[in-house]
């Protein structure tokens, strides 16, 4: 049971990371159908963001957190502004294939950049593991699931209850109506990406955090699996990518401990599969019907 509860709290930590890169994904959706392939390296740009200010400027950890959402949160902006403004009433095909295309161009600039070798990441805290029932939980996981979930149900208070998130709910629930009724759309895609790109930016610190090690491609995969996570638990809903992620994690986990390490992204995708030939819309998608 020690090893269970073990494995499960490692599940919970990386799950708790894709939920927060996963939110980027479904927020996005939401309101402009679009799926932002290039969020992943957003975590990417974050991370080396962190590593040269921690590194080379020699900050403070609060610092080089805050420094690396800004750079984020500019990446994020720009590339909305930028990429995918001008194709907002194209068809989507044209956004996505967009989207794969600035995912390349930050990977291989990142590439010419910084060069194809890792970078290391400096240790941050070296507070010795909380002990609890004879199950060992480093701080830093400690701290990611904590600090995860306080953001996770500031995003969720902000979404329900101020002016600009029910302008983001009315904007994800018609579009075309949203600006009749008077709400800049414009604004609010921005702000959206805004949102998305700072919690990647608090994603990719806790990320290298527990996986000390930066490169250019490091993002793909994160990135990929929060996707995942999104689609899972149903995509364009902020509780449907925050209950994706920890399942995910979880079932990651888990299959390590008990079954294969070589099969964990196996049974992650074959549980995908069954949960969308039960439920297509996600666990906790719903239906919708659209008059012709």
């Amino acid at each position: 049971m020690t090893l269970f509860f073990s494995q499960l709290i490692n599940g919970l930590h990386v799950g708790i990371i894709y939920a927060l890169i996963a939110l980027g994904y479904t927020m996005v959706y939401g309101i402009v159908k679009l799926i932002n392939f290039a969020h992943g390296d957003i975590i990417m740009v974050g991370a080396y963001t962190a590593v040269i200010t921690l590194v080379s400027l020699n900050v403070p950890p609060v610092v080089a957190l805050l420094l690396t959402i800004l750079v984020c949160v500019i990446f994020g902006v720009t590339i909305e502004r930028v990429a995918y403004k001008p194709l907002r009433s194209s068809p989507r095909i044209s956004s996505l294939i967009t989207a794969i295309g600035v995912s390349m161009l930050l990977q291989n600039t990142a590439l010419l950049v910084f060069g194809a070798a890792s970078r290391p990441f400096p240790t941050i805290f070296s507070i010795p593991p909380l002990r609890f029932a004879g199950i060992q939980i480093s701080f830093v996981t400690a701290l990611t699931i904590v600090v995860s979930l306080v953001l996770m149900l500031l995003l969720q208070t902000f979404i329900k209850t101020s002016k600009a998130g029910k302008a983001m709910r009315a904007a994800s629930e018609d579009y075309n109506t949203a600006q009749l009724m008077g709400i800049n759309v414009n604004n609010t895609i921005t702000l959206t990406f805004a949102i998305g790109c700072a919690l990647a930016g608090i994603g990719a610190f806790l990320y290298v955090m527990a996986y000390p090690a930066v490169s250019p491609t490091m993002g793909s995969l994160p990135g990929l699996k929060a996707f995942i996570a999104a689609v899972l638990g149903g995509i364009g809903i902020i509780p449907g990518a925050m209950l994706g992620g920890v399942v995910m994690g979880i079932a990651e986990s888990l299959t390590k401990a008990y079954i294969s390490t070589q099969l964990s992204d196996a049974v992650v995708y074959g549980i995908l599969i069954v949960v969308l030939l039960v439920k297509p819309t996600g666990l906790l998608g719903k239906q919708t019907r659209e008059k012709v």
